[in-house]
């Protein structure tokens, strides 16, 4: 276990409160240091306490062994490591899949994001509506009885029904968490008509679950849905979409005006993902017509394309040595540098930014870049927040059911699911895609067939950034400034802020030394 060093205190030259927060329920460990004058924070600090070394101990390995390791950086995320490492591959091994094998990779990493969006707001982000600094509002009684950790009824029904998601994953992909079935040119077996058959019952059945429960709503009705007129009606329908899931939160959320807090900076970064096989009777979201799931960059709602050449990563503030300013992935470093007590640096995190800026990643980010109508206009009205955040996330999986049921059904029992690449001995790639949590790269350099660079920069790496060499604070800490807390004994609020962006920091190393100052926790 490593130690980490300690965050120095910034000089300051007026009375504030500074609280240290070790938050949890955030797939991981994260400490939040907030300064709070006036009962409102004021500046913030992520810091993440976890080295990941996944890239050092990749180098020199065969070029294929990514495949096997990438998905160990997690064991939420794994099928998007494993997509990002193999598309890295087809890249250098010049091939294309066949298109059923697109079909099959899409399906798996689709199951992810549906399994993880239900349970993160549940399990992860509602838990906080029974926290007892709500215990005077009218819905808190009914929010405990819902999202209590381990025993609220809402809590038990998405550990149930979530996981037959992840049974799709094992089925198409042999196991999960950390299967390795897609390779170069394809995936490593064929589903037979058995599979599909009980991959179409698992998702059918979580189908009706989901709109009884989460939605209260058919698909259809819920795709209604357009504008904030359009939502405010919906609430109002009837009992049933106001006592799901989806309305008890919307209705939670606006007594506690969590569309007031965690703004940030308004910037969208998106990878693309789900790439369209041929001949296939799915319609990309937006204009993208390579991808479901399109690619971009956006300033507010002005959206701009994507090019991987902007992207670099900043170490001014993170414990990593090496280089000044941002270096592309291709050339990135990563050489870790515990400093103590110097100050400067305070999180294992490295500092990504596209274009020089900070960009927040992750589903509202993708629906922002596709020009969804009711996202779009909730981000021009009252810019990013935490409610948008959320809600986005509780209702992308009525986006992606339908496109799994097509490819599900064009699939071809024991058809074409691999073609040969080239020998991979040198070159240069990129394996692109979207993990649950936003936008996910690999960069790899291959020389005399073994691994001589790889860079990975995470969805939470973007999210959770620190500051860069122009010391502009990353997403969440920008997104943190103004929200007010109440109690700092039970900062709820930072919670909130925080885990809309659905941090996920598991499987490095932990470690966590706090200062000697005020330490609070969120009951």
């Amino acid at each position: 276990m490593s130690t980490t060093p300690t965050i120095a205190a910034p000089v300051t030259h007026t009375a504030t409160t500074t609280l240290n927060i070790p938050l949890n329920r955030v797939e991981g460990d994260l400490q939040i240091r907030v300064e709070v004058r006036d009962g409102h924070v004021t500046d913030a600090w992520s810091s993440g306490t976890m080295y990941r070394g996944i890239e050092n101990v990749l180098r020199g390995r065969g070029a294929l062994d990514g495949l096997v390791i990438t998905p160990r950086v997690c064991g939420i995320c794994n099928t998007a490591h494993l997509m990002a490492a193999a598309k890295a591959l087809d890249a250098l091994g010049q091939v294309t899949p066949p298109p059923d094998a697109i079909r099959v990779r899409n399906l798996t990493l689709m199951s992810e994001h549906i399994q993880s969006d239900v349970r993160q707001a549940i399990l992860m982000f509602m838990a906080d509506f029974a926290n007892p600094a709500y215990r005077e509002l009218p819905l808190y009684e009914e929010a405990v009885a819902r999202y209590a950790p381990l025993k609220g009824r809402s809590v038990i029904e998405a550990i149930r029904h979530t996981k037959h998601m992840l049974e799709i994953v094992a089925i198409l992909g042999g196991q999960w968490p950390h299967s390795s079935y897609m390779v170069p040119g394809g995936i490593a077996s064929a589903p037979c008509l058995e599979d599909l058959q009980q991959c179409r019952h698992l998702l059918r059945g979580y189908r009706v679950w989901y709109e009884r429960q989460i939605l209260g709503c058919t698909l259809d009705r819920w795709h209604a849905v357009r504008s904030l007129a359009d939502l405010d009606a919906w609430l109002d329908e009837c009992d049933t979409h106001r006592n799901s899931d989806l309305g008890f939160f919307i209705r939670f959320a606006q007594l506690i005006g969590l569309d007031s807090v965690g703004r940030g900076h308004a910037n969208f970064l998106s990878f693309g993902q789900l790439d369209l096989p041929a001949e296939t009777d799915v319609r990309g979201f937006g204009d993208d017509t390579a991808r479901l799931v399109p690619a971009g960059f956006a300033r507010g709602t002005q959206v701009t394309e994507f090019d991987q050449a902007n992207v670099a990563e900043h170490i001014a503030h993170s414990w990593f040595e090496g280089y000044e300013g941002g270096k592309h992935p291709f050339h990135g470093v990563t050489r870790p540098y515990a400093s103590g007590g110097e100050g400067q640096k305070y999180t294992w995190a490295k500092a990504p930014r596209y274009d020089g800026l900070p960009a927040e990643t992750g589903p509202l980010a993708e629906f922002v870049i596709a020009r969804h109508p009711l996202f779009t206009s909730m981000v021009e009205s009252d810019g990013p927040n935490a409610f948008a955040r959320e809600l986005v996330r509780l209702v992308r999986p009525a986006a992606l059911i339908k496109p799994m049921e097509r490819w599900l059904n064009e699939v071809t029992p024991d058809g074409t699911f691999y073609t040969r690449p080239k020998r991979i001995e040198q070159g240069q790639a990129c394996g692109l895609t979207s993990a649950t949590r936003g936008a996910l790269g690999h960069w790899v350099r291959i020389a005399d067939g073994k691994i001589e660079q790889y860079q990975i920069i995470t969805p939470t790496a973007w999210n959770g950034s620190p500051r860069d060499s122009d010391d502009v604070r990353g997403p969440w800490e920008e997104a943190l400034v103004g929200t007010p807390v109440k109690d700092p004994d039970n900062p709820v609020e930072v919670g909130h802020v925080v885990r809309s962006f659905d941090p996920c920091l598991v499987c490095t190393v932990h470690s966590i030394r706090g200062p000697n100052r005020h330490t609070a926790r969120i009951l």
